[in-house]
C-alpha cells in the first residue's frame, strides 16, 4: 500500500534545481535510505516531506491517519527537563488518559445514581484496557530498554537536559523518535553522535521495525546494514531503486551512463535543429521546414546536463619532525567539575596515528579541548615536542560568522593570497563555481568541512587532530579523506564511530571509557 506520493516535485535552490518534476512512491514497510553527493538536497527533499518547507511546485500526497516522526538535529528542545521526563513525553498520551481514568475513579465515590454509575464504569474499563494493552505500567523498563541501547544510561536519567553536548541531545531526540514507535520515520544522519557499538545496537533495532523508515546517510555500512531500497538524488531526479546501498552503486553507475550518453545525443541533436533553423529560416523556400523544425524543437523535454562530479583532492602539508617523545600525556584528567573518564596515559612518537574511541559524551570531545589548551586539565600533565605544528578540525561546525562565503573565509585564513589561489584551493576540496560564493549558512553539513578542511590544505603542520571528520562528508569525499591521511607523514589524533575509516588510518588506539 502506498503511504507516500510524489508527483511532479519542483524546487529551487539558488538559481538551480534540486528537483524537476520528480516522482516517487513509498509503500508501507519499506525501510529506504536518502542519498546523494553534498548539496543535492536530501535534507530539502526530507524537510519537505516532514512539511518544514513547502515546494515550489508538484504535490506530496499522504496516507491519512498515519503518525509521522522526524529527526532533526538542529531542533531545539526543553533543556528544563530532565533525560527521564523527556523521554517519558514520548507517552504523553497514555500518561493524560491515565489521568483521565484517575478522575473517573474520583468521581464515582461521589455519584449516586446507579445508571450514571454504570456508564462511569465502563468508561474506566475502555481507559483501563487501553493502559493495560499499550503496556502503560512498564513503560520505564521500555524506556530504559531503548535508551540503554543508545547509551543514554551513561548520561543518566536524571540529569538535566540544559548540561548534555549538542550529540548527547541529538541521540536523546533518536532515543524518543524510536520510543514513539511512529508509522513512518524519518531520520536525517542518526549515526553522526553514535559509537560504534550503538550503532550496531541501531542496525538491530531498524531491522526489526515493521514500520516505514527513510534515512538520510553518509554510513554506507550503516546503510547496507537496514536498507532494503536507496533513494538517489541527482540530475534532478528522485530515484529509487531496490537492494541495499552496495547494489545501488553498482545500478547508479550504469544508469548515470546510460543518462549521461542520453544527454549528450539530445544536445547534439538540439544543436543540429537550431543549425538547421537559423540557416533556412529566412529562405522563402525553406522556412515552412525551418518553422516545422522550431516547433519540434520547442516540444522537447530538455534534459538536465548531468551532475558533474568534483572529486575532493585532500592534501595536508607537512612539517618534518622526528622523535620518540612527539606527545607524552602523563596521568592526565580531563572533565569540567569532574574527571569523565580515569587518568590518561599516552606516549606518541611523531609518526603514530592515534584512533580515539568510544561511547558517545564520555568525554572524547573534552579530552582534544583539553590537549589543544581549549580548557584546563584537572590533574596531570600532557608535553609536546617543542617543534609540534598543530591543525586541529573540531567536531562542532562553529563558523563567527556563517553569513560569509567559503571565499571570504579562507581569505580570512590566508589573506595574501590572491582570487585565483582562493578559487583554486577551495576547487581542490569540491568548492567549485558557485559552492564557493555560497553563504556558509545555506551551505550542507558536508560542504562546511570541507570549506574548514580547504584551510588546513593549505596548513603546514605534523599533527592533524581531527574531532569526528567524516560526519557531514558523502561518500566520495570520506575516501578521498582517508587516502590523504594514510599519506600524511606527521602524527594524527582521530576521533571516529567509522571502525573502516579510522581502522585503515590509525596504529594505536586508546579507548576512552568512563569512570
Amino acid at each position: 500500500m502506498s503511504i507516500l506520493e510524489i508527483r511532479n516535485l519542483t524546487h529551487r535552490y539558488d538559481d538551480r534545481y534540486l528537483f524537476s518534476e520528480a516522482n516517487l512512491s513509498i509503500n508501507n514497510g519499506e525501510h529506504l535510505g536518502i542519498v546523494g553527493l553534498n548539496g543535492a538536497g536530501k535534507t530539502t527533499f526530507i524537510n519537505i516531506i516532514a512539511g518544514k518547507l513547502s515546494q515550489d511546485d508538484g504535490e506530496v500526497l499522504k496516507a491519512q491517519n498515519m503518525r509521522w516522526g522526524y529527526l532533526d538535529q538542529h531542533a531545539d528542545i526543553d533543556r528544563s527537563l530532565t533525560v527521564m521526563e523527556y523521554l517519558r513525553d514520548a507517552f504523553s498520551y497514555l500518561y493524560i488518559i491515565n489521568e483521565k481514568l484517575e478522575n473517573l475513579y474520583a468521581k464515582m465515590g461521589e455519584v449516586e445514581d446507579p445508571d450514571e454509575l454504570d456508564k462511569l464504569i465502563n468508561k474506566s474499563s475502555r481507559f483501563q484496557e487501553e493502559l493495560d494493552n499499550s503496556g502503560f505500567y512498564d513503560l520505564d523498563s521500555k524506556i530504559k530498554r531503548v535508551a540503554g541501547g543508545l547509551g543514554i544510561a551513561n548520561i543518566g536519567y536524571d540529569s538535566p537536559i540544559s548540561r548534555l553536548s549538542g550529540g548527547e541531545r541529538a541521540k536523546l531526540m533518536l532515543t524518543k523518535l524510536l520510543l514513539e514507535e511512529v508509522d513512518i520515520m524519518l531520520l536525517d544522519e542518526p549515526t553522526n553522535f553514535l559509537d560504534i557499538e550503538h550503532i550496531d545496537w541501531l542496525i538491530k533495532y531498524l531491522n526489526g521495525y515493521k514500520k516505514t523508515f527513510m534515512v538520510i546517510s553518509h554510513d554506507t555500512d550503516f546503510l547496507d546494514g537496514v536498507c532494503k531500497g536507496i533513494i538517489n538524488i541527482e540530475n534532478g531526479n528522485i530515484k529509487k531503486y531496490s537492494g541495499n546501498y552496495t547494489e545501488f552503486s553498482k545500478q547508479r553507475e550504469m544508469n548515470a551512463k546510460q543518462y549521461e550518453e542520453s544527454y549528450l545525443r539530445q544536445q547534439a541533436e538540439i544543436k543540429k535543429m537550431k543549425e538547421y533553423i537559423a540557416k533556412n529560416g529566412a529562405r522563402a523556400a525553406t522556412a515552412g521546414m525551418a518553422n516545422s523544425r522550431k516547433k519540434m524543437l520547442d516540444r522537447i523535454e530538455v534534459m538536465q546536463k548531468p551532475t558533474v562530479i568534483y572529486d575532493a583532492t585532500f592534501n595536508f602539508p607537512y612539517i618534518p619532525l622526528n622523535s620518540k617523545d612527539f606527545l607524552i600525556i602523563k596521568g592526565l584528567e580531563v572533565g569540567y567539575d569532574k574527571a569523565l573518564i580515569p587518568p590518561i596515559d599516552i606516549h606518541m612518537s611523531s609518526q603514530d596515528k592515534l584512533w580515539i574511541r568510544g561511547t558517545n559524551g564520555v568525554g572524547k570531545t573534552t579530552f582534544i579541548k583539553t590537549i589543544t589548551r581549549k580548557i584546563s586539565a584537572l590533574k596531570g600533565t600532557f608535553q609536546y615536542h617543542i617543534a609540534t605544528k598543530i591543525a586541529l578540525l573540531n567536531q562542532e561546525l562553529d563558523f563567527e560568522n556563517d553569513n560569509m562565503t567559503a571565499m571570504q573565509y579562507y581569505n580570512e585564513a590566508f589573506p595574501r593570497a590572491n582570487v585565483k589561489e582562493q578559487r583554486g584551493e577551495l576547487a581542490k576540496v569540491g568548492l567549485i563555481g558557485e559552492l564557493a560564493q555560497k553563504p556558509i549558512s545555506n551551505m550542507s553539513g558536508g560542504e562546511q568541512v570541507r570549506t574548514k578542511l580547504s584551510v588546513l590544505c593549505n596548513t603546514p603542520s605534523n599533527l592533524l587532530i581531527l574531532d569526528e571528520p567524516t560526519n557531514h562528508l558523502d561518500v566520495r569525499a570520506k575516501e578521498a579523506l582517508k587516502k590523504a591521511l594514510i599519506e600524511y607523514e606527521g602524527a594524527i589524533i582521530l576521533v571516529s564511530h567509522e571502525k573502516d575509516f579510522a581502522g585503515e588510518i590509525c596504529n594505536k588506539i586508546f579507548d576512552a571509557k568512563s569512570k
